[in-house]
């Protein structure tokens, strides 16, 4: 008798938990970068909310995330600066470190010895960079758009149109990399 009602139960949260988007889906816009800095597969994916803030996170076509790699270290010391050490304040953000697309926000290395570094995507102002993932690396590949996210961003006031016009919607990534037009991006 117990297992019937636990099966009851279990549909029952399987049926809100589709009536209910997820915080991200609700507020932010899925945009996507198509092999990072000419690195072939090593897609980004930026959540736009409509106040400008951006999060950087790994897509799920990454390597990391598709072959369901590992993660044993995440660097957060990249370009000769510890993105951890970002100290803002105030409300211009006075003192964030100046990002831009091709920044790097720290390195990703893998038990099976391979190494990704990941790039801010956009032209920005690192706002935070996760510190929880020097901790527990492995929330970048069990929960990449939430806990497991690489940095919150914020592009300036009159840059965010043009730092995000080139990125392309969920629906138009994919198109191109589950259907295995890439060459339609360039």
């Amino acid at each position: 008798m117990a297992d019937d009602s636990r099966i009851g139960f279990d549909l029952q949260n399987r049926v809100l938990d589709s009536e209910h988007p997820s915080l991200v889906d609700r507020y932010y816009q899925s945009k996507y970068i198509i092999d990072s800095q000419s690195r072939k597969d090593e897609d980004l994916c930026i959540l736009t909310h409509s106040n400008r803030i951006c999060i950087v996170t790994v897509s799920e076509w990454h390597p990391i995330i598709r072959e369901g790699k590992t993660v044993s270290k995440i660097n957060f010391e990249v370009d000769g600066m510890n993105r951890l050490d970002n100290k803002i304040s105030g409300k211009g953000k006075r003192g964030a470190q100046l990002l831009t697309p091709s920044s790097a926000l720290c390195e990703v290395s893998c038990t099976d010895e391979s190494r990704y570094t990941i790039t801010c995507g956009v032209r920005a102002q690192l706002i935070e960079a996760n510190e929880n993932l020097v901790k527990a690396p492995q929330l970048l590949t069990q929960k990449p758009q939430t806990e497991g996210y690489i940095a919150i961003v914020l592009p300036k006031l009159g840059d965010f149109e043009s730092a995000t016009k080139n990125l392309l919607s969920r629906e138009e990534y994919k198109k191109i990399r589950f259907s295995g037009t890439l060459s339609n991006a360039t």
